[in-house]
C-alpha cells in the first residue's frame, strides 16, 4: 500500500443511495440513472455519486453547496457515522468503510473529532468538564485531562470561564468550547459541520479567524462543511463545491473565481470580492530573461487587496513578485493592481458569460 502523510484522506468512487435495497442500484446509478428516476421508478433517495477527493495532511478542505447538496451526508462517512453503499474513504491508506466495530470505535476515539452547528455541549457540564469529555471516554487521567483542556480553553480566549455552564455563554462562546473540546482529543483529523453556521456575522468571522491562526501551529486535516462561500474561500485550502450528491468544482479559492465549471459556479462567485480571492502572481507580467529587480518586492501569495494595501504609499513602476524563497517570478504595478481590484465585478461578468456559453 502506497505511503499516506498522516492525518491525510481519500475518497474514492463513494456513492450513498438511502433505502431499503440501495445495493442493488449501484449500477444503474454509475449508469447514468438520475436522482429524479431513481426515486421515481425505486423509491430511493440518491445522496451522493461517486466522490473522489484526496484531501492533504495538514490542509483546510472545505465542502461547500446548498442545502440538500450531500455536504453533511459526506463528511460522516469519514468517521462512518453513516455507511457507504459503495467505494472507499481512506485515512492514512486505512479503509474506515473495512473496519470492525472495535478498530471502528478506536479511530473515532483517536483519530478524529467532531464539532457540530449547535455545538452539542452537555449542559450539566461545566465548559472544563465539557471540555474534558473526551479525554474521559479516552481513558486519560483526570489531572493530564484538566492541563490539557486548560491549555486549549486558554488558546481559544476561554481562560477564566471554565467553571460556567454553557447557559452561561454566548454562541459564540459556546462554539469555542466546542472548539476546544474537539483540539483537546489531539486527533489529526477535524471533523466541522456548519460549525459557524448559527454564528451571527461578526462572530463567524472572528471564529474563522481563531480557527486559521490555530491551524497555522496545530495543522490537522480540517474538514469543513459550510453553505456560505465567503467562508468557503476565506478557509479553504481547497474547496469542494457539491450539487444534489455529485462534486462540481474542485480546486482552490482562485480556481473556483477565476474559472467557474459552469453556470452553477458562475452564478455563486458572481458578487465574489476578488480582491480578498486572487493572488498577485494571478495578473503579475512574468519576468523577461533579462529583467532587472526593481529592489520593491512583494510575495505571490498575498491577495490583491493585502498588495494594495502594503503597497498604498509605494512609488509609482514595477514592483518585483517573489515566491516563499525569495525568487523572482514576475512584476506588477500598484496601478494595476488597484484595478483589479475596480474591475473585479467585470471580470466576475465576463467568467459567468463564458461559462454560460460553455454549458
Amino acid at each position: 500500500m502506497a505511503e499516506h502523510a498522516f492525518g491525510g484522506i481519500a475518497i474514492r468512487h463513494l456513492y450513498k443511495i438511502f433505502g431499503p435495497d440501495a445495493g442493488a442500484h449501484v449500477e444503474a446509478v454509475r449508469n447514468g440513472l438520475t436522482k429524479t428516476e431513481l426515486n421515481e421508478r425505486h423509491g430511493h433517495v440518491l445522496g451522493l455519486r461517486d466522490i473522489n477527493i484526496e484531501m492533504p495532511s495538514g490542509s483546510i478542505q472545505v465542502i461547500m453547496g446548498l442545502s440538500g447538496s450531500g455536504k453533511s451526508t459526506l463528511i460522516r462517512h469519514i468517521n462512518r457515522l453513516i455507511d457507504p453503499t459503495a467505494g472507499e474513504v481512506l485515512v492514512d491508506g486505512v479503509d474506515v468503510v473495512k473496519m470492525p466495530e472495535a478498530e471502528l470505535r478506536e479511530f473515532r476515539r483517536h483519530q478524529t473529532a467532531m464539532v457540530f452547528q449547535k455545538f452539542a455541549l452537555l449542559p450539566h457540564r461545566s465548559v472544563l468538564d465539557n471540555t474534558i469529555f473526551g479525554l474521559e471516554i479516552q481513558g486519560v487521567a483526570r489531572a493530564q485531562s484538566i492541563d490539557t483542556a486548560m491549555r486549549w480553553l486558554e488558546r481559544v480566549g476561554l481562560k477564566g470561564f471554565e467553571h460556567k455552564y454553557p447557559n452561561q455563554l454566548s454562541g459564540g462562546m459556546q462554539q469555542r468550547v466546542g472548539l476546544a473540546r474537539a483540539l483537546a482529543n489531539d486527533a489529526p483529523v477535524l471533523l466541522m459541520d456548519e460549525a459557524y453556521s448559527a454564528l451571527d456575522p461578526l462572530i463567524r468571522t472572528d471564529m474563522q479567524t481563531v480557527l486559521l491562526d490555530l491551524q497555522k501551529e496545530i495543522k490537522k486535516t480540517i474538514v469543513f462543511i459550510t453553505h456560505d462561500l465567503d467562508e468557503a474561500l476565506r478557509l479553504g485550502d481547497q474547496i469542494a463545491i457539491l450539487r444534489d450528491g455529485e462534486v462540481i468544482q474542485q480546486g482552490t479559492s482562485q480556481d473556483i473565481v477565476l474559472r467557474p465549471a459552469d453556470d452553477y459556479v458562475a452564478n455563486f462567485v458572481k458578487e465574489v470580492n476578488r480582491g480578498r480571492v486572487v493572488h498577485v502572481e494571478a495578473i503579475m507580467a512574468p519576468l523577461g530573461a533579462t529583467a532587472a529587480d526593481s529592489g520593491q518586492r512583494i510575495a505571490a501569495d498575498l491577495t490583491i487587496e493585502e498588495a494594495v494595501r502594503t503597497l498604498a504609499s509605494a512609488p509609482e513602476g514595477d514592483i518585483t513578485v517573489v515566491d516563499p524563497s525569495g525568487m523572482p517570478l514576475g512584476t506588477v504595478t500598484f496601478r494595476q493592481l488597484a484595478g483589479a481590484m475596480v474591475n473585479a465585478h467585470e471580470t466576475n461578468d465576463r467568467a459567468m458569460a463564458i461559462a454560460a456559453n460553455a454549458a
